[in-house]
């Protein structure tokens, strides 16, 4: 089995953190094989991809993909789970109103609460960000977290959700091929979280280049093996304005909401 088979098997057939299951996954690759050879059938010596695909079936996991930065407010967060590290997608559109905030994406309370520090941090520093007068009275916000079937919480979306904010509010793009994560406080602080060798894992496969980490973090990626990281950058920040000067572009999107 070659680097690259035995690669394309972990990705497509075994969660990162998934031992146990890659053991059975090759367990059952050697009893196909081992028939075969008893049976005295041909098959192919140097296993392919495809031959994955006859013997396990169709793959099982779906690599989570960095979506681009076309679109103001949709920014990458990591993630971490019992089954490990994953992506995930935080999207903040405008709409006019009363300056009403709503949460959908099957949000836990933490998790929520996140948004709340979010807003109201964006809120205090809005002349920072240079926002229009009037924004937060005449605007609604409206956060989601995509696939809404699986709960979500904790509070490592903070700086996700505040960047997010951030972008839809001053309609500027995102830096590209970038994911962070990271507690916030109504201070703008930016706290420790974990997980991060998972959460790490997740990023190289979505095709992230850049992470954004809370300082205190740095120690952590100095106990991480060089493998793991080769290829990433890592921008470790105190508080959330350090966020949005490596997250937020002066570009801004196509089309952008007027807002005023």
């Amino acid at each position: 089995m070659s680097k690259r088979v035995l690669e394309y098997l972990v990705e497509n057939y075994t969660h990162e953190s998934g031992v146990r299951e890659l053991d059975k996954t090759i367990a059952k690759i050697a009893r196909v094989i081992a028939r075969k050879v008893a049976t005295g059938e041909i098959y192919n010596k140097k296993l392919s991809e495809k031959d994955l695909e006859n013997i396990l079936g169709a793959p099982k996991y779906m690599k989570d993909k960095y979506q681009g930065n076309e679109f103001a407010g949709v920014v990458t967060g990591l993630a971490w789970t019992a089954v490990g590290g994953e992506i995930l997608f935080v999207e903040t559109s405008l709409s006019k109103g009363k300056g009403n905030l709503t949460l959908t994406g099957n949000l836990g309370d933490v998790m929520k609460e996140s948004a709340v520090i979010a807003l109201e941090y964006i809120k205090s520093h809005s002349d920072i960000l240079d926002l229009p007068p009037g924004i937060f009275e005449n605007w609604n916000v409206h956060i989601h977290v995509p696939e809404g079937a699986i709960p979500k919480d904790g509070p490592s979306a903070g700086v996700t959700m505040a960047t997010s904010i951030a972008s839809a509010m001053t309609q500027r793009k995102v830096k590209e091929h970038l994911a962070m994560t990271g507690e916030i406080t109504l201070r703008g602080r930016v706290l420790p979280v974990g997980g991060i060798k998972e959460k790490i894992l997740a990023a190289k496969r979505a095709d992230i280049r850049e992470i954004i980490l809370s300082e205190e973090n740095r120690k952590d990626i100095n106990e991480i093996n060089e493998i793991y990281i080769k290829g990433l950058k890592f921008h470790y920040v105190r508080n959330v304005m350090q966020v949005f000067e490596n997250a937020l572009l002066q570009d801004r999107v196509d089309k952008p909401v007027n807002i005023a």
